[in-house]
C-alpha cells in the first residue's frame, strides 16, 4: 500500500499527459508518405490517426505511378505487335490494333491496387482512418468535419497537384492533366503535351506508341532537364524516329478552338511563331504543393506553393510538426516520399534526430526506352571535379541479351571520381530502371566501381550493361598500378 501511495502522483501525471492528446501522432495525407508514417508509428506502439481528404492511395496509386506504368506497358506491347517481324513472326494480314479497351484496362489496374489499400487494412493495424478536409486550429489541434482532434505530433504528407499556368485562352478550352487523362473513354486521335518533364515525357511516349499523333512542347532546348544531356539527345532522336513531334525551345502564347480542334500558338527564342492543333491537350508543366485549405499559418508553419519549409530533419517551423513527400520536395517521387516518411516519423517520435541525405537520390523516367539516373550528370561532375573524372560507356548493341530481345538501342554511362568511386550512373535503354540498382548499391555503400566486375553476373542478362563498364574500370586500374607498370618494363 505504501508503494502504491508513493507512486500514485507519478502515475496520475502520466495518465494526465496521455489523456491530454487523443493521439500520439496524426498523419495528414493517405498516400505513399502517409502510409509509411502511420504504419511505422503504429508499429512502434503509438496511437495513430491517418486523415485523407478523398481516397486512400494518393497521387501514385490514383493518378501517377500505377496508371501511367500500366499505360506504358500496354503501349510497349502495341509496339511489339507492330514490330513482330523483328522476332520472326509474320502477321497475315498486318494487324490493326483496337485501343478501345486500353483506358478501361488502366482503370481496372488502378482499382486492383486501390483495393489493397482499403481503410480496413490500416484499422487492423490499430490505425484510425478518417476522411475529410482537415484544418489546423493550432499546432496541436485540427478541425475535421466539425470536430476537433488533438495530437502530440503531426506529419503532413498531402502531396502535390498539377500546376496550371496563366496562359491566354487556356480557360476557354478543355484540357487534361494526369488527374483526368486516365478517365477518358478512349484515346484521342491527336494530343498536345505541354511540358517535357517526367510526366509529360512518359505520357507522350506511351500515347505515341499507341497510335496517337503526339506533339510534345517544351520551353527549354531539351526535354528532361535533370537528365544527362548525352542520353537525352539520344532519347529525343528515338522519340522523333518513332513518330513524335518534339518541339523544344518554344513558349506557349495562346490557346483557342478552331473547327473543334485545340489550337496552340507558339513562339521560339527568335520570336518566330507557329501554330499546332490537336484533338486534346495534356497540361504537364509542373507541380504545386498541396498546402491550400490546411490553415498552416494557425499552426505556425511557413510554406509557399513550392512546398512546406522544413529543416534537414524534416521538421517544420512548428517544432512538433514534420512533413514529407511532394509537399516538401525537392524530389517528387513516391520512393522519395517513403524515404522521407521514415526519417520524419523517427524524428517526430524520438529525441535523436536524423538528417535527410540526398546524395544518393535515384529515379527513372519511364519513357520508351527508359532513362535511369543516380548521382551526378557529366556536367555536374565536371563542375565538382574538373577533368579529374573518368567516364565509362557501353552500348546495348554489344550485349547478347540486347540481341536476343531485339533491344539494341541505348547506352549506359558511369562517372567515377579520381579514386574510382561512382559519383554518377545513367542508363538509357531496356530495363534501365532495374539495372540502375546495382550501380546505386555500389555508389551508396562507397564500393569502388571496378569491384562490380568481380561479382558473378547471370548470363545472358541486361546486367552486362553494368558488368562490362566495370570491367573497363578494372582494366584502367591495372594499367595505373605502379607495381604492374614496373613489371611490364621487365616483361
Amino acid at each position: 500500500m505504501r508503494l502504491d501511495l508513493a507512486f500514485s502522483p507519478t502515475l496520475d501525471y502520466l495518465s494526465q499527459q496521455m489523456a491530454k492528446y487523443e493521439y500520439d501522432l496524426i498523419v495528414i495525407g493517405g498516400g505513399a508518405g502517409g502510409f509509411v508514417s502511420s504504419k511505422l508509428a503504429s508499429g512502434l506502439g503509438k496511437r495513430v490517426a491517418m486523415i485523407e481528404k478523398d481516397k486512400l492511395g494518393g497521387e501514385c496509386t490514383l493518378y501517377g505511378c500505377i496508371p501511367s506504368k500500366t499505360l506504358i506497358r500496354t503501349s510497349q506491347l502495341a509496339r511489339e505487335i507492330r514490330n513482330s517481324k523483328r522476332y520472326g513472326l509474320a502477321m497475315e494480314p498486318p494487324p490493326k490494333i483496337n485501343t478501345e479497351g486500353v483506358l478501361p484496362h488502366v482503370r481496372s489496374v488502378v482499382q486492383k491496387v486501390y483495393d489493397s489499400h482499403l481503410p480496413a487494412a490500416f484499422q487492423k493495424l490499430g490505425i484510425t482512418v478518417l476522411f475529410g478536409p482537415p484544418r489546423f486550429v493550432d499546432n496541436h489541434q485540427i478541425e475535421l468535419n466539425g470536430k476537433r482532434l488533438s495530437a502530440k505530433r503531426f506529419i503532413i504528407s498531402t502531396g502535390s497537384s498539377p500546376l496550371i499556368p496563366p496562359i491566354e485562352g487556356l480557360n476557354t478550352i478543355p484540357y487534361l492533366t494526369n488527374e483526368t487523362i486516365f478517365s477518358l473513354e478512349q484515346l484521342p486521335p491527336s494530343l498536345i503535351v505541354l511540358g517535357g518533364g517526367p510526366i509529360g515525357a512518359e505520357l507522350a511516349s506511351a500515347f505515341n506508341l499507341l497510335g496517337v499523333d503526339v506533339s510534345l512542347v517544351h520551353k527549354y532546348d531539351r526535354i528532361l532537364n535533370r537528365e544527362d544531356p548525352e542520353l537525352v539527345e539520344r532519347l529525343s532522336q528515338k522519340l522523333t524516329e518513332d513518330g513524335m513531334s518534339l518541339l523544344t525551345g518554344y513558349q506557349p502564347l495562346k490557346f483557342s478552338m478552331k473547327e473543334g480542334q485545340i489550337a496552340l500558338a507558339l513562339q521560339d527564342a527568335k520570336n518566330q511563331t507557329k501554330e499546332i492543333q490537336a484533338g486534346a491537350l495534356l497540361m504537364a508543366i509542373g507541380r504545386k504543393a498541396n498546402v491550400e485549405g490546411l490553415d498552416l499559418e494557425k499552426a505556425g508553419i511557413e510554406y509557399t506553393l513550392k512546398g512546406i519549409r522544413t529543416n534537414p530533419t524534416l521538421q517544420t517551423t512548428a517544432p512538433n510538426i514534420y512533413a514529407c513527400g511532394d509537399v516538401v520536395g525537392p524530389y517528387r517521387f513516391s520512393h522519395m516520399a517513403e524515404y522521407q516518411a521514415i526519417i520524419a516519423t523517427q524524428n517526430a517520435l524520438f529525441p535523436f534526430k536524423k538528417r535527410v541525405d540526398y546524395r544518393d537520390v535515384t529515379w527513372t523516367v519511364f519513357t520508351d526506352p527508359e532513362i535511369a539516373h543516380a548521382g551526378l550528370t557529366e556536367e555536374e561532375a565536371r563542375k565538382v571535379h574538373g577533368d579529374h573524372i573518368k567516364i565509362y560507356r557501353y552500348e546495348y548493341r554489344h550485349i547478347d541479351r540486347g540481341k536476343t530481345d531485339a533491344a539494341e538501342f541505348g547506352m549506359s554511362k558511369f562517372i567515377c571520381d579520381p579514386k574510382g568511386r561512382l559519383i554518377g550512373a545513367h542508363i538509357l535503354g531496356a530495363r534501365a530502371g532495374e539495372i540502375i540498382h546495382e550501380a546505386q548499391v555500389a555508389k551508396s555503400l562507397g564500393i569502388p566501381f571496378y569491384k562490380l566486375y568481380s561479382v558473378i553476373h547471370i548470363y545472358p542478362t541486361f546486367t552486362d550493361m553494368v558488368k562490362h563498364p566495370a570491367k573497363l574500370c578494372y582494366i584502367d586500374r591495372l594499367r595505373n598500378n605502379p607495381f604492374l607498370k614496373i613489371l611490364r618494363r621487365f616483361l
